[in-house]
């Protein structure tokens, strides 16, 4: 008996530490389900519509004291029902119609009217309904899909979004800092700054100018933009000068993703060149046309399986594709030699014979493979830099992949500075996960 009592307490025990940890709280009633716990409001009826649920309740309590001059107040009858939107039950729109009572002073004469912690005085939202708002304000949704939900109207969202507000901290940098753009709006690029470790948001502006980033960033103290170790950037020329100004201690180190970029256009570019000096009917173009995927591939990474080609009428592997497509062209076999030959020494990071093959090649390439070849050495300390650390911008284009979700959700924003706040909101707020329980049949 005593080992049973001794069990029984100590499982008691940590059922209050489990209720403690997950903040449980005991729910008594319907009305505190529905998040009506004012024990002065008593309901009258519910009616069940076919668009909605109606609760029609009194709030009625003793006659407080004057709030004017301290006098003793009576009941002096209900007022007009209010209609008080409250979340959705059973699935449904769940309405409150709330009759209020006024007590009228003796000495002053003055009516007021009784208030409930359901809803602020004078105000028609409850609690409730607002702490929803500010939980889906986070959330990846359209103002009029939020509206929509709650039942509510778009300028009440829109006027909540409008009472967040973030406070900047000019006394810190993160070492390393990932910078790009993005499209706000047709032609128009904004500028974002990410801490490359947390992927904290530092810095959204309106346009990428020199002049508003230079502004912003002149906010920090100098002994605070020197800790600054690291910034990485894509190929965009007009960042680097900027950088050296308002970080002179910092590495800039260029997106790897966007130097393999530039050789793949250039390798398709050409492709398309060769193919079209072939007769659109012919072996040779169909071949480049239908198979361009396997050329702009890296050659180690191309599958050993064979699978048939409508083109060559054959089982083949992308190899064999390969091989028999360039036998058809050498000036295609040339540059797709060369550009296997690039790859491979970026991808082992060998900065000396990655640019010894530029520097060779300078001459014998074509206009597009030049263009991309004279960039490259303009930009050789930064690619260098590039293949030395394993810094790159590639958390940065995720997080840009959530704005421009936002952004399609939304349909796109006319004011920037609700896009901003949207976006603040959505990637530089810690949310709390919930472990939903799932029923299985």
């Amino acid at each position: 008996m005593n080992v049973y009592k001794k069990s029984h307490t100590t499982y008691n025990e940590k059922r209050k530490q489990l209720i403690r940890k997950t903040h449980m709280e005991h729910i008594k009633n319907t009305t505190e389900l529905l998040g009506m716990k004012d024990l002065n409001i008593k309901i009258t009826f519910i009616l069940q519509h076919q668009t909605h649920l109606e609760i029609r309740a009194r709030l009625d309590y003793a006659a407080p004291s004057c709030p004017h001059c301290g006098g003793k107040m009576i009941k002096y009858g209900f007022q007009r029902s209010s209609k008080i939107p409250l979340l959705d039950a059973q699935g449904f729109p769940t309405l409150l119609r709330l009759k209020k009572r006024r007590f009228q002073c003796k000495s002053c004469h003055r009516v007021t009217v009784a208030e409930t912690p359901i809803v602020d005085k004078n105000h028609q939202i409850s609690h409730l309904v607002w702490k929803k708002l500010t939980q889906l304000l986070t959330e990846n949704r359209a103002n009029t899909d939020i509206a929509r939900t709650l039942h509510i109207s778009v300028s009440t969202v829109q006027r909540k979004l409008a009472q967040f507000t973030f406070k900047e901290d000019y006394t810190k940098l993160p070492e390393v800092i990932s910078w790009d753009e993005f499209s706000r709006n047709k032609g128009k690029l904004a500028f974002i700054a990410q801490d490359f470790e947390t992927r904290k948001i530092i810095a959204l502006l309106e346009n990428n100018r020199q002049n508003t980033i230079k502004n912003y960033f002149y906010r920090y103290p100098r002994k605070v933009r020197e800790q600054v170790k690291v910034v990485t950037v894509d190929m965009s020329g007009t960042y680097i000068p900027i950088i050296k100004q308002l970080f002179p201690k910092a590495r800039i180190v260029l997106d790897r993703f966007h130097i393999v970029q530039h050789l793949g256009k250039a390798m398709m570019t050409t492709r398309i060149a060769i193919m079209k000096t072939f007769d659109k009917k012919s072996l040779p173009y169909r071949a480049l046309k239908n198979h361009w995927r396997l050329f702009q591939r890296e050659s180690r990474k191309l599958s050993r399986h064979r699978f048939y080609s409508k083109t060559f009428r054959q089982t083949l592997k992308p190899k064999e594709i390969v091989d028999k497509t360039l036998q058809f062209s050498e000036e295609l076999r040339y540059y797709y030699d060369l550009y296997q030959l690039l790859l491979f020494q970026f991808q082992e990071k060998r900065t000396t014979e990655f640019f010894e093959i530029i520097e060779d090649n300078m001459n014998l390439v074509n206009s597009t493979f030049k263009r991309v070849f004279e960039s490259f050495l303009k930009l050789k300390p930064y690619i260098t830099n590039a293949l030395q650390f394993d810094y790159s911008n590639a958390k940065l284009e995720a997080t840009n992949k959530l704005i421009k979700d936002i952004k399609r959700a939304a349909f796109g924003f006319r004011n920037f500075k609700n896009f901003r706040t949207k976006i603040l909101l959505a990637l530089n707020i810690q949310k709390e996960r919930t472990n939903l329980v799932l029923s299985r049949i």
